[in-house]
């Protein structure tokens, strides 16, 4: 078992010794979330912990999704549960870089595609494909796309 799918498995046993309703309940999500990543496809592997913070990434994005698609429906008390669960599958993730860090690694990647031909809003693939790399895990690709867009357009 890797370290990050242990440390899970840990967690949920002391959430479930402390009587830890949310917590106990979103890490058994996550855990049948990297169990069945794990069962899919034609041979049944043991998950990497850079795939196993890949389901978990999955896994908070989808409750930040729920928590937009619930407040926006007037049903606040599911939207709170859902962000609360956010929350904790967020201690489970690295750090998020900050709006300055992005665009100055954003930034470097527009000036490298741009010394090596690319202009406007096409070069948005090449930058792209240099931004991603450098921040994995650490930015959502929607979040990254838009400083990207961002910068093409006004540099």
């Amino acid at each position: 078992m890797t370290t990050l799918k242990s440390k899970l498995q840990e967690d949920l046993n002391a959430a479930i010794k402390e009587r830890d309703e949310l917590r106990s309940s979103t890490l058994r999500l996550t855990l049948a979330a990297i169990t069945k990543e794990e069962v899919a496809g034609k041979t049944k592997r043991e998950l990497s912990d850079d795939e196993v913070q890949k389901v978990i990434t999955r896994e908070a994005k989808k409750r930040r999704e729920a928590a937009d698609a619930f407040a926006q429906g007037g049903r606040p008390e599911s939207a709170e549960r859902e962000k609360a669960e956010g929350e904790v599958l967020a201690t489970y993730l690295p750090q998020q870089l900050s709006d300055e860090e992005l665009q100055q690694i954003v930034g470097q990647a527009v000036q490298e595609a741009k010394a090596a031909g690319a202009e406007g809003p096409r070069a948005m693939g090449q930058v792209m494909k240099i931004v991603n790399p450098k921040v994995a895990g650490q930015a959502e690709g929607g979040r990254v796309a838009a400083v990207v867009k961002q910068l093409l357009a006004g540099g």
